[in-house]
């Protein structure tokens, strides 16, 4: 890695009064540099909690979008303004609006991966780590619209015991994997533990050992006396898993867990961001007001 660029980021951090979040997806070298990394969940408390000027959120669209609507007086960079999440584009405003009109009194839940206007349309958000709990804080006589992502969506009815109207999105990424591929791995590493993101396919949950999100994936490792997992998630969590555990080995089932999204951000798009204070991703206001109370919500479901 240049250490010339890795000074000058970290002159301009300190200039900037300035904070790198990373999510566990991104590039090792990216990781690396943050001041905190973590899963959607935990880097929105983050966004919301820092007392930085300026948040440099190396991560997707969406994420920035939600640390623009919890902290309106920070400033929030994207250093790739071009990373998106081809999910969150599935839900759009106007359907969704046109699903509550045929479902009034329903609660929709939308997962974190949205746009802040489908957000602003939502009664509670919720992340992979926490969907489970905020399914389960809805009284239970009320309709639950999901949205988007299909495959989250029939894992919270199915350890829940909702029914849920589920939007028929999905992660490109995680929708790739196979049953087989996962199962293929296991015969050449019998005694691995097998963990699965809930955005894989219901198959794959199905003959997973524990079901996580990445962060809890990572707490799983740390906790269990296995020696070898198979990782059933985007490959960028190993970086943070092979540092913490040394010790243990860790297998992708597929080499199609690579988030395309994920990996545009490079070391010289951060540094960027930091001489320029660009490109800026702001949350009208309108919009701000609506969507951070879904938001809120989520934040306080322990």
């Amino acid at each position: 890695m240049d250490k010339d660029i890795l000074n000058k980021i970290d002159k301009l951090k300190k200039e900037r009064n300035a904070v790198i979040l990373s999510h566990f997806y991104q590039r090792p070298e990216i990781q690396d540099i943050a001041d905190f990394i973590g899963d959607s969940l935990e880097l929105s408390r983050k966004a919301a909690e820092t007392d930085a000027d300026v948040v440099v959120f190396c991560g997707v669209h969406f994420m920035a979008e939600t640390a623009s609507i919890l902290s309106p007086d920070k400033m929030v960079l994207l250093p790739n303004i071009g990373a998106g999440c081809p999910m969150a584009e599935m839900a759009d405003y106007d359907g969704l609006l046109r699903l509550k009109e045929q479902h009034p009194d329903a609660y929709v839940v939308s997962y974190v991966n949205t746009t802040a206007e489908v957000k602003a349309l939502s009664y509670i958000c919720c992340t992979s780590a926490n969907a489970v709990k905020v399914v389960n804080t809805i009284p239970k006589e009320k309709e639950i619209i999901f949205v988007p992502d299909k495959n989250l969506g029939r894992y919270v009815e199915k350890v829940t015991g909702r029914n849920m109207i589920i939007w028929q999105g999905y992660c490109n990424t995680h929708n790739k994997l196979s049953r087989l591929e996962v199962q293929l791995t296991k015969e050449k590493y019998p005694e691995a533990v097998v963990l699965a993101h809930p955005e894989c396919r219901e198959d794959v949950l199905d003959i997973a050992d524990g079901v996580f999100s990445t962060s809890g994936m990572i707490k799983f490792v740390k906790d269990s006396n296995a020696s070898e997992f198979i990782i059933c998630t985007e490959d960028g969590i190993l970086h943070q898993l092979q540092k913490k555990y040394p010790d243990k080995k860790f297998i992708l089932p597929s080499n199609k867990l690579v988030c395309p999204n994920m990996k545009k951000t490079k070391i010289e798009d951060v540094l960027y961001s930091l001489e320029n204070l660009r490109p800026e991703v702001k949350v009208p206001d309108d919009i701000r007001q609506k969507a951070i109370i879904p938001i809120r919500r989520m934040l306080d479901v322990k």
